[in-house]
Protein backbone atom coordinates (compact mmCIF):
# COMPACT_ATOMS: atom_id res chain seq x y z
CA UNK A 1 0.00 0.00 0.00
CA UNK A 2 1.34 3.61 -1.29
CA UNK A 3 1.78 6.25 1.60
CA UNK A 4 -0.76 8.98 1.92
CA UNK A 5 0.43 12.59 1.46
CA UNK A 6 -1.63 14.27 4.78
CA UNK A 7 -0.08 17.42 4.51
CA UNK A 8 2.96 19.59 3.40
CA UNK A 9 5.07 22.44 4.96
CA UNK A 10 6.69 24.26 1.89
CA UNK A 11 8.37 27.57 1.97
CA UNK A 12 7.86 28.31 -1.57
CA UNK A 13 9.63 31.66 -3.55
CA UNK A 14 7.16 34.54 -3.57
CA UNK A 15 4.85 32.91 -0.80
CA UNK A 16 2.71 35.08 0.70
CA UNK A 17 0.29 33.00 2.81
CA UNK A 18 -0.66 29.78 3.67
CA UNK A 19 -4.47 28.29 3.97
CA UNK A 20 -4.81 24.65 5.35
CA UNK A 21 -8.69 23.27 4.42
CA UNK A 22 -9.78 20.32 4.97
CA UNK A 23 -8.43 18.75 2.46
CA UNK A 24 -6.51 21.53 0.26
CA UNK A 25 -3.23 23.04 0.94
CA UNK A 26 -3.26 26.11 -0.48
CA UNK A 27 0.13 28.82 -0.85
CA UNK A 28 -0.08 32.52 -2.21
CA UNK A 29 2.83 33.20 -4.24
CA UNK A 30 3.37 37.34 -5.48
CA UNK A 31 -0.49 37.87 -4.27
CA UNK A 32 -0.93 36.65 -7.51
CA UNK A 33 -1.03 33.41 -8.25
CA UNK A 34 -2.06 30.20 -5.82
CA UNK A 35 -0.95 26.96 -5.80
CA UNK A 36 -3.61 24.25 -4.64
CA UNK A 37 -1.82 20.83 -3.34
CA UNK A 38 -5.02 18.37 -3.38
CA UNK A 39 -3.90 16.11 -0.29
CA UNK A 40 -5.07 12.43 0.61
CA UNK A 41 -7.28 13.64 3.63
CA UNK A 42 -10.34 12.95 3.67
CA UNK A 43 -12.98 14.33 5.43
CA UNK A 44 -17.02 13.18 6.37
CA UNK A 45 -19.42 15.57 8.54
CA UNK A 46 -16.76 18.47 8.55
CA UNK A 47 -14.40 16.51 10.29
CA UNK A 48 -10.94 15.48 8.76
CA UNK A 49 -10.56 11.54 9.11
CA UNK A 50 -7.10 10.22 11.05
CA UNK A 51 -6.22 8.63 8.13
CA UNK A 52 -5.18 9.68 4.70
CA UNK A 53 -6.33 7.47 1.40
CA UNK A 54 -3.64 6.91 -1.12
CA UNK A 55 -4.57 8.43 -4.52
CA UNK A 56 -7.47 9.98 -3.27
CA UNK A 57 -5.62 13.18 -4.24
CA UNK A 58 -4.71 12.04 -7.40
CA UNK A 59 -7.89 11.64 -8.08
CA UNK A 60 -9.83 14.34 -6.92
CA UNK A 61 -6.73 16.88 -8.79
CA UNK A 62 -6.90 15.24 -12.03
CA UNK A 63 -10.67 14.71 -12.15
CA UNK A 64 -11.40 18.71 -11.47
CA UNK A 65 -8.12 19.49 -13.95
CA UNK A 66 -10.08 17.43 -16.69
CA UNK A 67 -13.49 19.34 -16.00
CA UNK A 68 -11.51 22.93 -15.85
CA UNK A 69 -10.28 22.25 -19.70
CA UNK A 70 -13.60 20.77 -20.48
CA UNK A 71 -15.39 23.75 -19.57
CA UNK A 72 -12.95 26.89 -20.41
CA UNK A 73 -15.35 27.77 -23.18
CA UNK A 74 -18.55 28.40 -21.01
CA UNK A 75 -16.45 30.33 -18.28
CA UNK A 76 -12.62 31.08 -17.68
CA UNK A 77 -11.11 29.31 -14.76
CA UNK A 78 -8.42 29.96 -12.45
CA UNK A 79 -6.05 27.06 -13.69
CA UNK A 80 -2.89 27.89 -15.68
CA UNK A 81 -0.75 24.30 -15.20
CA UNK A 82 -1.30 21.02 -13.37
CA UNK A 83 2.61 20.83 -12.88
CA UNK A 84 2.03 17.05 -10.77
CA UNK A 85 -0.65 14.75 -10.40
CA UNK A 86 -1.80 16.65 -6.86
CA UNK A 87 -1.29 19.99 -7.61
CA UNK A 88 -2.82 23.01 -9.40
CA UNK A 89 -1.40 26.34 -9.86
CA UNK A 90 -3.48 28.84 -11.36
CA UNK A 91 -4.61 32.46 -10.76
CA UNK A 92 -5.68 34.07 -7.49
CA UNK A 93 -9.11 35.25 -7.41
CA UNK A 94 -11.22 36.56 -4.12
CA UNK A 95 -13.55 34.03 -3.70
CA UNK A 96 -17.62 34.86 -3.52
CA UNK A 97 -18.94 34.19 -0.07
CA UNK A 98 -21.37 31.89 -1.50
CA UNK A 99 -21.46 28.44 -2.69
CA UNK A 100 -23.16 27.40 -6.06
CA UNK A 101 -25.34 24.23 -5.50
CA UNK A 102 -27.47 23.22 -8.02
CA UNK A 103 -29.52 20.08 -7.48
CA UNK A 104 -31.20 18.11 -10.36
CA UNK A 105 -32.89 15.64 -8.19
CA UNK A 106 -34.52 16.04 -4.77
CA UNK A 107 -31.81 13.51 -2.88
CA UNK A 108 -29.65 14.25 0.19
CA UNK A 109 -30.34 17.58 1.77
CA UNK A 110 -32.48 18.06 0.03
CA UNK A 111 -34.39 15.35 0.69
CA UNK A 112 -33.78 15.29 4.29
CA UNK A 113 -35.08 18.87 4.22
CA UNK A 114 -38.94 17.61 1.81
CA UNK A 115 -38.84 14.37 4.65
CA UNK A 116 -39.28 16.69 7.19
CA UNK A 117 -41.87 18.59 5.89
CA UNK A 118 -40.46 21.44 4.47
CA UNK A 119 -41.91 22.89 1.02
CA UNK A 120 -39.30 25.52 0.18
CA UNK A 121 -35.45 24.98 0.04
CA UNK A 122 -32.96 28.21 -0.59
CA UNK A 123 -36.56 30.63 -1.39
CA UNK A 124 -37.47 28.18 -3.85
CA UNK A 125 -41.04 26.14 -3.74
CA UNK A 126 -40.78 22.50 -3.75
CA UNK A 127 -44.10 20.94 -5.14
CA UNK A 128 -45.86 18.40 -2.97
CA UNK A 129 -46.42 14.62 -3.22
CA UNK A 130 -41.93 14.18 -4.69
CA UNK A 131 -40.36 10.93 -3.73
CA UNK A 132 -36.70 10.73 -2.84
CA UNK A 133 -34.11 10.58 -5.62
CA UNK A 134 -37.57 12.04 -8.30
CA UNK A 135 -35.84 14.53 -10.85
CA UNK A 136 -36.89 17.71 -10.64
CA UNK A 137 -38.42 19.14 -13.94
CA UNK A 138 -35.25 21.52 -14.12
CA UNK A 139 -32.76 22.31 -12.22
CA UNK A 140 -32.94 23.86 -9.14
CA UNK A 141 -29.77 26.39 -7.33
CA UNK A 142 -30.14 26.03 -3.70
CA UNK A 143 -26.50 28.09 -2.78
CA UNK A 144 -25.02 28.56 0.39
CA UNK A 145 -22.90 30.67 2.46
CA UNK A 146 -19.14 29.88 2.75
CA UNK A 147 -18.05 29.84 5.85
CA UNK A 148 -14.57 30.08 7.52
CA UNK A 149 -15.40 28.00 10.13
CA UNK A 150 -18.35 25.51 10.93
CA UNK A 151 -21.19 24.51 8.57
CA UNK A 152 -22.27 26.06 5.01
CA UNK A 153 -25.80 27.21 5.70
CA UNK A 154 -28.43 27.52 2.99
CA UNK A 155 -29.56 30.85 1.62
CA UNK A 156 -31.66 32.02 -0.81
CA UNK A 157 -31.08 34.32 -3.63
CA UNK A 158 -33.34 37.13 -1.75
CA UNK A 159 -30.86 37.05 1.34
CA UNK A 160 -27.44 37.41 -1.11
CA UNK A 161 -29.03 40.13 -2.41
CA UNK A 162 -30.22 41.87 -0.03
CA UNK A 163 -27.20 41.46 2.39
CA UNK A 164 -25.08 42.50 -0.40
CA UNK A 165 -22.98 38.84 -0.49
CA UNK A 166 -23.03 39.31 -4.28
CA UNK A 167 -23.81 41.97 -6.30
CA UNK A 168 -27.13 41.62 -8.32
CA UNK A 169 -25.28 41.50 -11.87
CA UNK A 170 -22.27 39.43 -10.51
CA UNK A 171 -25.19 37.04 -9.55
CA UNK A 172 -26.84 37.13 -12.67
CA UNK A 173 -23.74 36.00 -14.05
CA UNK A 174 -23.03 33.19 -11.66
CA UNK A 175 -26.73 31.42 -11.81
CA UNK A 176 -25.87 31.53 -15.58
CA UNK A 177 -22.53 30.22 -15.36
CA UNK A 178 -24.26 27.75 -12.76
CA UNK A 179 -26.82 26.45 -14.97
CA UNK A 180 -24.06 26.42 -18.15
CA UNK A 181 -21.90 23.93 -16.51
CA UNK A 182 -24.48 22.07 -14.90
CA UNK A 183 -26.03 21.05 -18.30
CA UNK A 184 -22.20 20.17 -19.79
CA UNK A 185 -21.60 18.15 -16.82
CA UNK A 186 -24.48 16.38 -17.24
CA UNK A 187 -24.19 15.54 -20.93
CA UNK A 188 -20.65 14.66 -20.47
CA UNK A 189 -21.98 12.14 -17.09
CA UNK A 190 -24.89 10.61 -19.45
CA UNK A 191 -22.31 9.57 -22.09
CA UNK A 192 -20.34 7.68 -19.29
CA UNK A 193 -23.49 5.80 -18.03
CA UNK A 194 -24.10 8.25 -15.45
CA UNK A 195 -26.52 10.58 -13.94
CA UNK A 196 -24.69 14.23 -12.14
CA UNK A 197 -27.39 14.65 -9.03
CA UNK A 198 -25.85 17.23 -7.63
CA UNK A 199 -23.09 19.11 -7.42
CA UNK A 200 -21.73 22.59 -6.09
CA UNK A 201 -19.50 25.26 -8.26
CA UNK A 202 -17.17 28.13 -6.41
CA UNK A 203 -16.50 31.43 -8.26
CA UNK A 204 -13.97 34.65 -7.18
CA UNK A 205 -13.32 37.27 -9.15
CA UNK A 206 -9.31 38.25 -10.30
CA UNK A 207 -7.93 41.52 -9.59
CA UNK A 208 -9.01 42.86 -12.78
CA UNK A 209 -12.33 42.21 -12.66
CA UNK A 210 -12.80 38.75 -14.18
CA UNK A 211 -15.50 36.22 -12.75
CA UNK A 212 -13.63 32.72 -13.08
CA UNK A 213 -14.22 29.28 -11.80
CA UNK A 214 -12.01 28.53 -9.34
CA UNK A 215 -11.59 24.84 -7.24
CA UNK A 216 -12.69 21.69 -7.48
CA UNK A 217 -15.01 20.70 -10.57
CA UNK A 218 -17.67 17.78 -11.06
CA UNK A 219 -15.41 15.52 -8.36
CA UNK A 220 -17.03 12.75 -6.58
CA UNK A 221 -16.13 14.96 -3.30
CA UNK A 222 -18.37 18.38 -5.12
CA UNK A 223 -20.69 16.46 -6.79
CA UNK A 224 -22.90 13.02 -6.50
CA UNK A 225 -23.34 10.64 -8.93
CA UNK A 226 -26.36 8.01 -10.14
CA UNK A 227 -25.63 5.19 -12.17
CA UNK A 228 -27.75 6.16 -15.39
CA UNK A 229 -28.72 2.03 -16.15
CA UNK A 230 -31.63 0.96 -13.64
CA UNK A 231 -32.41 4.22 -12.13
CA UNK A 232 -36.06 4.38 -13.58
CA UNK A 233 -36.52 0.63 -11.97
CA UNK A 234 -34.89 1.85 -8.81
CA UNK A 235 -36.95 4.69 -8.61
CA UNK A 236 -40.16 3.13 -9.16
CA UNK A 237 -39.68 0.60 -6.86
CA UNK A 238 -38.19 2.97 -3.65
CA UNK A 239 -35.05 1.63 -3.83
CA UNK A 240 -31.76 3.02 -3.23
CA UNK A 241 -29.94 4.26 -6.42
CA UNK A 242 -26.60 3.23 -7.42
CA UNK A 243 -24.47 6.22 -6.85
CA UNK A 244 -20.81 7.61 -7.03
CA UNK A 245 -19.75 9.96 -4.33
CA UNK A 246 -17.97 9.83 -1.30
CA UNK A 247 -21.40 8.96 0.92
CA UNK A 248 -20.19 5.45 1.16
CA UNK A 249 -17.67 6.88 3.13
CA UNK A 250 -20.47 8.75 5.35
CA UNK A 251 -22.38 5.35 5.01
CA UNK A 252 -19.42 3.47 7.12
CA UNK A 253 -19.54 6.21 9.55
CA UNK A 254 -22.82 5.90 10.40
CA UNK A 255 -23.01 2.35 10.61
CA UNK A 256 -20.08 2.62 12.85
CA UNK A 257 -22.40 4.97 14.82
CA UNK A 258 -20.30 7.66 13.78
CA UNK A 259 -22.08 11.20 12.51
CA UNK A 260 -19.46 13.84 13.58
CA UNK A 261 -21.70 15.15 16.77
CA UNK A 262 -19.46 16.51 19.44
CA UNK A 263 -17.80 13.72 22.34
CA UNK A 264 -18.16 10.97 19.81
CA UNK A 265 -14.83 8.80 19.21
CA UNK A 266 -13.97 8.41 15.54
CA UNK A 267 -14.17 4.72 14.63
CA UNK A 268 -10.88 3.12 13.75
CA UNK A 269 -9.64 3.11 10.16
CA UNK A 270 -7.84 -0.13 9.43
CA UNK A 271 -5.41 -0.89 6.82
CA UNK A 272 -7.98 -2.52 4.84
CA UNK A 273 -10.75 -0.15 5.12
CA UNK A 274 -8.15 2.38 4.38
CA UNK A 275 -7.38 -0.04 1.03
CA UNK A 276 -10.77 -0.14 0.06
CA UNK A 277 -11.39 3.52 0.41
CA UNK A 278 -8.49 4.11 -2.07
CA UNK A 279 -10.15 1.65 -4.65
CA UNK A 280 -13.77 3.24 -4.86
CA UNK A 281 -11.62 6.23 -5.53
CA UNK A 282 -9.83 4.83 -8.45
CA UNK A 283 -12.77 3.44 -9.82
CA UNK A 284 -14.70 6.67 -9.68
CA UNK A 285 -11.90 8.34 -11.39
CA UNK A 286 -11.93 6.01 -14.36
CA UNK A 287 -16.15 5.71 -14.35
CA UNK A 288 -16.44 9.63 -14.19
CA UNK A 289 -13.38 10.72 -17.06
CA UNK A 290 -13.85 7.29 -18.99
CA UNK A 291 -9.94 6.45 -18.73
CA UNK A 292 -7.67 4.16 -16.60
CA UNK A 293 -6.09 5.52 -13.71
CA UNK A 294 -2.05 5.47 -13.75
CA UNK A 295 -0.91 5.80 -10.47
CA UNK A 296 1.54 8.64 -9.93
CA UNK A 297 5.74 8.01 -9.08
CA UNK A 298 5.70 6.79 -5.67
CA UNK A 299 9.45 5.85 -5.80
CA UNK A 300 10.36 8.72 -3.66
CA UNK A 301 8.83 11.04 -1.30
CA UNK A 302 5.24 12.30 -1.93
CA UNK A 303 6.35 15.91 -0.02
CA UNK A 304 9.52 16.21 -2.16
CA UNK A 305 7.97 15.09 -5.68
CA UNK A 306 5.31 17.66 -5.23
CA UNK A 307 7.58 20.39 -3.84
CA UNK A 308 10.09 19.79 -6.99
CA UNK A 309 6.93 19.86 -9.87
CA UNK A 310 5.75 23.24 -7.52
CA UNK A 311 9.12 25.01 -8.26
CA UNK A 312 10.03 23.82 -11.58
CA UNK A 313 6.20 25.24 -12.55
CA UNK A 314 6.84 28.51 -10.42
CA UNK A 315 10.22 29.10 -12.17
CA UNK A 316 8.34 29.25 -15.81
CA UNK A 317 5.35 30.66 -14.61
CA UNK A 318 7.08 33.78 -12.85
CA UNK A 319 9.58 34.77 -15.15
Amino acid sequence: MSKALIETNFILPGQNNFYRGKVRDVYTVNQDLLVMVVTDRISAFDVVLPEGIPYKGQVLNMIASDFLDATKDIVPNWKLDTPDPMVTVGKRATPYKVEMVIRGYLTGHAWREYKAGKRELCGLPLPEGMKEHQKFSSPLITPTTKEDVGHDEDISKEEILKTNLVSAKDYQKLEEYTHKLFERGTRMAAQKGLILVDTKYEFGKTADGEIVLIDEVHTPDSSRYFYLEGYEERFRNGEKQKQLSKEFVRAWLQEQGYQGEEGQEMPEMTPEFVESVSQRYIELYEKITGKAFVKADASMDLEERTRENILKSLETLTR
